[in-house]
């Protein structure tokens, strides 16, 4: 039987083709101007001739960022910071959303628990309690103060015992009726099953720690230690003609074309990580959100 589309229906469909189309370019065109302005010439972005398509087509700014060796010193922190960070974050979000989970019957003080979780979402110290508690347990210029404070995040931890919840409970029920642990089934069915919610926890987790920049301020006292973002954060502040290394950066660079490097640099990782990714994005994140 051939289906014949209404003229309302191709009417609507035109127009969300129409929006897609106009909301992608929308978030397109922010970074090919960017783009542009980073391999543009320093007279070129001053005069406001860059658009979409660099202008005298210059590498002298990502020279500039580079140089020193200052910036792959960050870049190494924040790889090893971002690593560290997942696998930490995804390791107790697993251990803390696969008991809350079961039902009452099974974990009688699931109630308990997920009410503790649920305040500290609610409710935080502060940074400065913060700060205390990383500084009196040593953690200061180490690369753990950036990543134990925020080592359980508990709304990861929400959508992933949600997305538990939605897996078939007869798989669960007949794992115990073959005498396998709550190890085993974690292992052997529930990890599995569960790759679009890791793999969109992955993605979250890895983002929050490649972007974030305060914690390396606060709590990281010697530059050297810096993540890039923080990195990049006091160049963005702090470039002037005295940061300049040499007479012909003064007339080869600008803030605006070195901070549009900056931005290129720090968003490629991402970029390249997200596509491997990202068949898994929209099933993990809806399954999460809500129990099927």
């Amino acid at each position: 039987m051939h289906y014949k589309e209404s003229l309302g229906t191709r009417i609507y469909v035109f127009f969300a083709y129409l929006a897609v189309t106009l909301f992608s370019i929308a978030c397109i065109y922010p970074i090919l101007h960017i783009l542009a302005l980073s391999l543009s010439s320093r007279t070129a972005v001053n005069a406001g001739l860059v658009n979409i398509i660099p202008v005298d087509f210059s590498l002298e700014a990502y020279r500039f960022v580079m140089e020193g060796g200052a910036f792959f010193a960050a870049f190494k922190m924040s790889v090893k910071r971002t690593i560290l960070g997942v696998a930490v974050s995804m390791l107790f979000t697993v251990l803390a959303g696969y008991p809350l989970s079961k039902t009452r019957s099974r974990f009688s003080s699931r109630n308990v628990y997920m009410w503790f979780f649920v305040f500290t979402m609610l409710f935080s110290g502060g940074l400065i309690p913060g700060y205390i508690v990383v500084n009196k347990l040593g953690l200061i210029d180490t690369i753990w103060a950036l990543v134990l404070p925020g080592a359980v995040p508990v709304y990861y931890v929400i959508l992933f015992q949600n997305f538990v919840k939605s897996l078939p409970e007869e798989l669960i029920e007949a794992a115990y009726t073959d005498g396998a642990g709550e190890l085993t089934i974690l292992q052997k069915i529930i990890l599995p099953l569960s790759k679009p919610i890791l793999a969109t926890l992955t993605l979250f987790i890895a983002v929050n720690h490649w972007n974030s920049w305060f914690d390396g301020m606060i709590y990281m006292n010697r530059p050297k230690n810096y993540p890039l973002q923080t990195y990049l954060q006091t160049i963005v502040v702090q470039i002037d003609v005295k940061s300049v290394a040499t007479i012909s950066d003064v007339t080869n660079i600008s803030p605006r074309n070195s901070k549009a490097a900056q931005i290129i640099l720090a968003m490629l990782p991402i970029v390249v990580v997200y596509p491997f990714l990202q068949k898994y994005f929209t099933k993990g994140i809806v399954m999460g959100s809500v129990k099927g």
